[in-house]
């Protein structure tokens, strides 16, 4: 493991040393561009998308678009309207989504319309969860292990989202199954955005997910966050706009973290 890291570490110096070259782009000249953030689950029937525009890039906020038309449309027949509830937040409370079932996003603002498809895949249940600790250069630190079986011959996508102490759920990491189809996986969460301490309440959500949200999300954590002028993360919304428009098959799993392994699962 130490070895693996040093190499990591070796590597990316390199590559930091190798991107000095100033790139001039004037960013405040470019035209503001629409945003949706749109991951409806099954998690409940709360459901929330964000709409906004791009900005200049010395602007201190996002500029939160409050006058769009929302609309989810099921292949079943049934239409889903989103009620704008302020900054660029649309909801519908009374929204379950299902498996094999399409649905159809469509978001109109100043005449032009934009839309995305989605479709809920099947959840690939967890076998097992532990906590493990590591020391890591003299530092003891702790990750969340969530084992399973993949199914063979289906593609699968899995983004993992974090809340700490009943915090807000952020970001940890997506994987998919290119090396392992089929195989008795081991997913540990932990050690990007998320470091554990001994007490700590930590729940993770474990969303499975489509081949595009699995792709915009790589791509975000591949981002280097120092980068002078970082990429926008591949989308899968039409007529240009930014964002996401996902369907997840959702579990949420928590676990207190111990100072040994812990295989509890709630």
């Amino acid at each position: 493991m130490r070895s693996i890291l040093t190499y990591i570490a070796v590597v990316s110096l390199f590559f930091f040393n190798s991107c000095e070259e100033k790139i001039d782009i004037d960013l405040n000249d470019s035209d503001p561009r629409i945003v949706i953030e749109a991951n409806l689950t099954n998690e409940d029937r709360n459901q929330e998308i964000l709409v906004s525009r791009t900005v200049n890039f010395d602007s201190p906020e996002f500029d939160q678009v409050d006058n769009a038309s929302v609309v989810v449309k099921g292949s079943n027949g049934r239409n889903y309207t989103f009620t704008h509830a302020g900054n660029g937040l649309y909801t519908n409370n009374n929204f379950f989504v299902n498996t094999q079932i399409t649905y159809t996003l469509e978001v109109s603002v100043d005449n032009k319309t934009y839309s995305s498809k989605g479709t809920m895949v099947d959840y690939v249940e967890i076998d097992s969860m532990g906590v493990t600790k590591e020391n890591i250069f003299n530092e003891d630190y702790y990750f969340v292990n969530l084992k399973f079986e993949d199914p063979k011959g289906v593609p699968n996508y899995y983004l993992y989202t974090v809340s700490i102490n009943d915090g807000p759920f952020k970001f940890n990491a997506v994987q998919n199954d290119k090396f392992n189809d089929g195989q008795v996986v081991t997913h540990q969460i932990g050690g990007r955005n998320d470091e554990f301490k001994v007490g700590d309440k930590v729940k993770v959500r474990r969303q499975i997910v489509s081949k595009e949200l699995y792709t915009y999300w790589n791509e975000y954590q591949l981002t280097n966050p120092a980068s002078a002028a970082p990429g926008n993360p591949t989308g899968n919304i039409s007529n240009g706009a930014l964002g996401y428009f996902g369907i997840s098959n959702v579990r949420d799993y928590t676990v207190t973290i111990a100072d040994a392994d812990d295989d509890d699962l709630e």
